[in-house]
């Protein structure tokens, strides 16, 4: 698994996912909130498999 998630990406993908499941457990947002965690995992790990097919990458280029 190579990354394909970049810094600023990154840093977007764990505030999101954080903010969602905050919203979710307190009870603000639906259970689609809890959904956060999707992003805050692609964030936390530094790849996205919805990515692959497309050939994106948001890391600097070597």
């Amino acid at each position: 698994m190579k990354a394909n998630v970049g810094g600023i990406d990154r840093m977007a993908r764990i505030s999101a996912g954080v903010v969602l499941i905050g919203l979710a457990a307190t009870g603000v947002v639906g259970a689609w909130g809890w959904l956060g965690i999707v992003p805050l995992g692609t964030g936390l790990s530094g790849w996205c498999p919805a990515y692959l097919p497309f050939g994106i990458s948001s890391c600097k280029p070597k």
